[in-house]
Parts: structure tokens; C-alpha cells; sequence
């Protein structure tokens, strides 16, 4: 592999803090917070979209830009003609659905019917009507509201919603519509399923599924690059993301009764949102298709093909981010996400972490002093250690700070503390 100039930062903690013993500890003074610096955004495993776009701009094929992020893998086509479970509405208190195309109406099943025809449902709601659904213990409550009307609906554990006229996963009459405090969505296709999933010390919570086609329905709806972007970015994307689906499909996680979840966790779904953006939903839905089948393999499986926005100049592999070996993943050079035409929101970043968020991040009571151990060869952080005023210290992966703190991207430092921190061991098989 060729050898890449790592990319320079400007490091380290936001007040000028030293390591004391427990029995110093009353003239600690814990900072408010700590400041941080960086560079690009997300895991930086897998295809950067940045550098997708910039080689798309310059003229490279969907096949190169893949070759060049995933190595020693095949691109074949493959029978991808799968039912995956979305997650659309995740440990939810409350949810409300509705349709407000003429005509159509929404149908409510007790339990998960899967492809079963021929059923008769609880209730029949009209357009313009709300279906809503809370949580009481482990039961679902469902309720009609008309006007001022309110109507109930026997509780149980799992409901079915499907769309007036539809035969399971074949199209439906018309669009209906999720909202809840976190996301208002539109969804055309497939059915929905609403469940009480354990959530730890919450006790039950709602899960919110749709079930849709892979090929199609599932891609179509999924929105984790600009569709305004070169053709090519866009192909790769669809491949990427045909892919990914793949590698997960065909186990139900409980905690999401799904397949994927429709967060970034997996990858953004928007559903027929996405389809129909003004003017350039069309693109995005035909890179979808003239990439139809086309999967990411090795040793003949659909590989978890990974990607991002963008990272510190240099991808990072699996092993280094999550310590989970794939050979799939290698660092390659990705210049564009330092672009600061390409990428002006993340090519550098600053960000404050306030004292609380930091001390959650490593289950401490406080933390009075940040220590980056080791950097990978790819730049981002390997180690980071955090002190705390009774003397106890906790060391994590930068990766897992990263998620933790919700700041962009592993590639970053410590602001106003001079770094001498050794590049991380390479990984032992």
C-alpha cells in the first residue's frame, strides 16, 4: 500500500489541566467543558462520499470509485429480490398515521400478517382521519380520531397497518403518512407493522416497521447522498447501499423489529419522500435502477459495505474504527474531504463538549483531564483516556468517543495541549 502524509491538526484540551492523585482532589477544578478541533465527518470506513463526488466530477466510472474505497472484492449481480423491515419510528411513546389522498383509506390488523390475504380488519379509517397509537405497559393502544371524535381500538401486543386496496408489497392507492416528535415522513409502499419492543429501564416502547421490497421500494426511499450529485457518485451510492442492505438482511433485531433501522445507525430512509424531491428524486431513482442486482461481494457474500461523508484525508479500516477485522476495508488517500469547495462544513470543524457529555462518555462521575494515548496510521484517534477527580481513569476507542459525544468524525484533537502520542500498534490478526 502506498504511503500517505497523515493530515495535521491543531490539538488538545481547552483549559491547562494536570493529572493530580486522589489526595490532591480538592484543588482540582473541573472544567465546564473541553474544546476539540478536527477534520471530516462520520467513521471514515468504506466509500467517502466526498471523494465519490470529486472522482465522479472527474469523470471516473461508479465500478472505479468502488474499486477504489473496497478492495479485493467482486461487483456482481445478484438476486436481490428481497422483503426487508425497516425501522421508521423508533422506542416511541406515541405515533400518529394518516392518509390524505382522496379516496384511500388505512386498514388496521391485529398481530403480524405478513403476506396473508383475505383478513378482515379491526377498523377501516378514512382519509383525513388520524390512527393513533401509544404505549400502556407492554400493550399498544390503538384509537380513530375523526373531527372531535375519538374512538378506541382493543389493545394487544403487535398491529398491522396496510393502505386501502393493496396486495401486500405491490402497491398501494395511496400515500400515508408517520408523524411523531421526531420525524414526519410519507411512505407509499408496503405495510407497516406497529409492535411493544423491551427498552431496558424504559420498560416497552413502540417499534414502528415498514415492510418494503429491497430491490426497489427500500432503495428508492433511502437518502444518504445529494441526488443532485454527478451520475456516477450517485451509482456508486446505490451499489453501496444495495449492498449494505444485503449484508443485513434476513435477521430481526429485537430491540428495532427490524432488519435495518431508517437512521444513520444503518442508513437513512426517507421512503417516498425521497422518491419524489422536486426535480431530482427521478435521478436518484434511476441510478437505483440501472444498477439493478448490481452487489459488492466477496467469497461470493454481499460484504457490509460501510460509508461516509467524509474523513480526515486518509479512510480508516474496520478494525482500527470498531476493532472488528475486513479485509475489505484498507486506507486510501481522500483528499477531497479536505476540499474546502467540496466539503466546507466539515473539511475542519470546532466543536465544545460540555463537562456532563464527557463524563458520560466514559461512565465517569467528571472528568478533569483528556489524554490521546495513540493515533492510527489513518490519523484518527485510537485511545483517548480520561481523568477523573478521584483518580480513576478510563481509556475507549476514538471511534466510540466520537459516537458518544456526537462530535463529526474520530479525526480530532485536543485543543491547547502539546501532543506527543506514538501512532497505534498495527492490529495483530
Amino acid at each position: 500500500m502506498r504511503m500517505f502524509k497523515l493530515p495535521t491538526f491543531t490539538l488538545s484540551l481547552a483549559l491547562s489541566i494536570s493529572l493530580v492523585s486522589p489526595l490532591q482532589a480538592d484543588a482540582v477544578v473541573t472544567p465546564p467543558s473541553f474544546q476539540i478541533t478536527g477534520a471530516g465527518y462520520g467513521h471514515g470506513v468504506g466509500m467517502s462520499q466526498m471523494g465519490a463526488r470529486s472522482k465522479a466530477l472527474a469523470g471516473e466510472s461508479a465500478a472505479s470509485i468502488l474499486s477504489y474505497y473496497y478492495k479485493d472484492v467482486a461487483l456482481e449481480t445478484v438476486d436481490d429480490a428481497k422483503i426487508v423491515r425497516v425501522n421508521i419510528g423508533n422506542l416511541l411513546t406515541s405515533a400518529r398515521m394518516l392518509t390524505r389522498t382522496q379516496g384511500a383509506s388505512l386498514q388496521i390488523f391485529t398481530g403480524d400478517i405478513g403476506d396473508a390475504q383475505g383478513i378482515q380488519p379491526l377498523a377501516t379509517i378514512p382519509a383525513m382521519s388520524s390512527l393513533n397509537f401509544s404505549i400502556l405497559g407492554s400493550t399498544v393502544i390503538p384509537s380513530i380520531t375523526t373531527g372531535k371524535n375519538v374512538s378506541s381500538i382493543s389493545g394487544s401486543r403487535i398491529f398491522t397497518v396496510r393502505w386501502t386496496g393493496t396486495r401486500y408489497l405491490a402497491g398501494v392507492d395511496g400515500v400515508m403518512s408517520l408523524s411523531h416528535a421526531n420525524r414526519k415522513s410519507n411512505y407509499r409502499y408496503g405495510q407497516v407493522q406497529i409492535k411493544a419492543v423491551k427498552a431496558g429501564s424504559l420498560g416497552f416502547r413502540l417499534a414502528i416497521t415498514n415492510s418494503v421490497r429491497l430491490a426497489d421500494e427500500y432503495l428508492w426511499g433511502v437518502s444518504e447522498m445529494p441526488s443532485y450529485w454527478p451520475v456516477a457518485a450517485l451509482e456508486a451510492q446505490a451499489i453501496a447501499s444495495r449492498t449494505y442492505a444485503l449484508s443485513k438482511a434476513g435477521t430481526i433485531r429485537s430491540a428495532c423489529d427490524c432488519d435495518l433501522y431508517g437512521e444513520i445507525t444503518d442508513q437513512k430512509f426517507l421512503g417516498y419522500a425521497k422518491e419524489i424531491e422536486k426535480k431530482w428524486g427521478v435521478v436518484w431513482k434511476a441510478a437505483v435502477t440501472n444498477t439493478a442486482g448490481l452487489v459488492l461481494t466477496q467469497l461470493g457474500r454481499p460484504i457490509t459495505a460501510w460509508f461516509g461523508s467524509s474523513s480526515g484525508g486518509i479512510t480508516e479500516t474496520a478494525i482500527n474504527a470498531w476493532g472488528s477485522e475486513r479485509s475489505f476495508t484498507q486506507s486510501v488517500e481522500d483528499l477531497a474531504s479536505l476540499d474546502p469547495i467540496l466539503n466546507p462544513n466539515f473539511y475542519k470543524w470546532e466543536r465544545t463538549i460540555t463537562q456532563s457529555v464527557t463524563a458520560a462518555a466514559f461512565l465517569l462521575p467528571d472528568v478533569v483531564n483528556l489524554e490521546i494515548l495513540n493515533r492510527n496510521p489513518s490519523g484518527t484517534v485510537g485511545m483517548i483516556k480520561a481523568t477523573s477527580s478521584n483518580g480513576r481513569q478510563v481509556s475507549i476507542r476514538g471511534e466510540a468517543f466520537r459516537s458518544r459525544t456526537k462530535i463529526p468524525s474520530a479525526y480530532f484533537n485536543l485543543v491547547g495541549v502539546q501532543e506527543t502520542v506514538e501512532p497505534a500498534p498495527s492490529p495483530t490478526p
